[in-house]
């Protein structure tokens, strides 16, 4: 079990500095609505572009909290609840935009995943 919470842990921050580091300004069939970079997405769900800076630098902390957890399990399932809740959002704004069930794949699969990290 412990190997497969680390593999968790590391799958949930690589996306997260994947999508916030190397594909912020870059198009994605995920991104919500017709977006072609994480602002515009932010813009379709109505946030303000605060918001972005602010979601952005959450989810990176949270992030490598997650990493740092391998060796501190103490700062995983507190790092791991805040990126559930920050996915749940994710998926409900991708409902808001009516978004296909498939551009909300990602943001719900961090969700579970970060779950199995606070309930395991």
């Amino acid at each position: 079990m412990d190997i497969l919470l680390i593999i968790i842990k590391i799958v949930i921050a690589l996306g997260i500095l994947n999508v916030w580091l190397l594909r912020f300004g870059k198009p994605s069939t995920w991104r919500g609505g017709n977006a072609g970079n994480m602002k515009e997405e932010f813009e379709v769900y109505g946030l303000p572009g605060w918001s972005v800076g602010l979601v952005g630098l959450v989810k990176m902390i949270c992030a490598l909290l997650l990493i740092v957890g391998i060796w501190l399990p103490a700062v995983a399932a507190p790092a791991a609840l805040i990126i559930a809740v920050l996915m749940l959002g994710a998926v409900v704004m991708h409902i808001k935009v009516k978004d296909s069930l498939r551009k909300s794949l990602p943001a719900f699969t961090l969700l579970v995943l970060s779950l199995l990290v606070v309930f395991l």
